[in-house]
């Protein structure tokens, strides 16, 4: 039986690791590290964390009218 190397936790979390978005995303750590610093990538800080922000990044990603 193969572990898991993170527990299983559903995309439709309103705030999740980095190291998580980049298992859903396949976008390396390292890159999402640069758009948290540049600001692409919407985060909150919770306690010493930082979290990004899945539920507002699907918000503006729906609400941008390019993708319409």
């Amino acid at each position: 039986m193969e572990e898991s190397k993170s527990p299983q936790v559903p995309a439709l979390v309103p705030l999740m690791t980095k190291e998580r978005f980049s298992d859903l995303s396949g976008l390396s750590l390292d890159t999402i590290e640069g758009q948290l610093r540049r600001g692409y990538l919407p985060s909150r800080k919770v306690g010493r964390h930082r979290m990004i922000n899945v539920a507002l990044l699907q918000r503006e990603c729906l609400d941008d009218e390019e993708w319409s």
